[in-house]
């Protein structure tokens, strides 16, 4: 039974036209995000914040499931159902981030390591009671001249290798998010390297840890030039570069990959995404787990009031529906300011 319910959600999960929202923004990001909209970040204005996304009519066209973080899998709407409820009677499949975030990695400098793994089988449980369907756990790699070390990348992918087999044993898809910063002033060359070394220890863990491949998704970065490289990387060489990696480290028997935006503009993120969809011929299926290009103009918009609830959601709805129709391969720039 369990078998059929990991399959029936990944294939919803990666439905033809259709992404995932990434809402599942840690306390400190969230913060972050509202502080620069001038939005108190309270606990009901978090809540109606994620009210405004969730509840945007037609949303259910374009998105195919929803990441929460722990105090949204448990937050209402105003009529007092509990959010994964009200995201499945749309249609839209429920998930939950469930790393604790990052911490220094001992003994190495900067680098870091993801924390979380103590007591997940439990919380996994409970999320699934609460409604959940599948999860996501984030590692993040940084480059730099001697970084990553071998050690931080083998650490990262022992935690999401355990993190994926606990997953699907209480009946939940993993999507594994490795991470690869965009910060820095590396070329995108030395990105494709990391990226390579990075995929291909990662599913070493997966299948050291007896991680089904078809019930696993992955969530990672796109291949591209630091944000402070002197020479950015063009739209071809960034679809060359990343889909390379794939054929060579990302196995037939996974599902989907979704793309994460990792600091990119909301506009280049949609741009790249259509590009890699046009020329992405491999076993998996494209699509996009964004959160920031997703959610940006909407934010701006909603900053706080009821007043503005109807246009951030009209902002949203464009900005999925211009990723759903990048995820087919036929975006056009004159669709940002047409109507749906």
């Amino acid at each position: 039974m369990e078998a059929t319910t990991l399959d029936a959600t990944v294939v919803q999960l990666i439905a033809p036209g259709k992404g995932l929202l990434a809402a599942d923004e840690s306390q400190p990001t969230i913060e972050k995000r509202f502080k620069e909209n001038d939005v108190p970040c309270t606990e009901e204005n978090r809540r109606a914040y994620r009210e405004m996304l969730f509840t945007t009519p037609g949303l259910k066209n374009f998105i195919s499931g929803v990441i929460l973080f722990d105090e949204t899998m448990r937050q209402r709407n105003k009529e007092g159902t509990l959010f994964p409820e009200v995201l499945m009677r749309q249609g839209i499949l429920p998930g939950v981030k469930v790393d604790r975030g990052t911490t220094a990695l001992a003994n190495f400098g900067a680098e870091k390591m993801t924390q979380g793994l103590d007591g997940l089988r439990e919380r996994l449980s409970e999320y699934r009671q609460l409604g959940a369907r599948f999860t996501k756990w984030r590692t993040v790699i940084a480059i730099g001249d001697h970084t990553p070390s071998h050690t931080c990348v083998e650490t990262n992918a022992r935690g999401l290798a355990l993190f994926a087999a606990l997953s699907q044993e209480v009946g939940l898809v993993p999507v594994i998010e490795p991470e690869i910063l965009l910060d820095g002033s590396h070329t995108i060359e030395h990105c494709e390297r990391v990226a390579n070394v990075t995929l291909k220890c990662v599913f070493e863990a997966l299948f050291a840890q007896c991680v089904v491949m078809e019930r696993t998704l992955l969530k990672t970065s796109m291949i591209l030039s630091g944000s402070e490289c002197a020479l950015q990387a063009g739209l071809e060489e960034v679809v060359e570069a990343t889909l390379r990696c794939f054929r060579r480290f990302v196995p037939a028997a996974v599902p989907g990959i979704m793309f994460l935006s990792g600091g990119q503009s909301d506009v280049a993120a949609t741009e790249r995404l259509n590009a890699l969809c046009q020329a992405g011929k491999g076993p998996w299926r494209l699509s996009f787990s964004f959160a920031r290009a997703l959610q940006a103009p909407a934010l701006k918009i909603w900053r706080g009031s009821s007043a503005n609830v109807e246009a951030a959601q009209s902002a949203l709805l464009r900005r999925a529906e211009c990723n759903a129709f990048a995820v087919q391969g036929k975006y056009a720039s004159e669709m940002e300011g047409a109507a749906h």
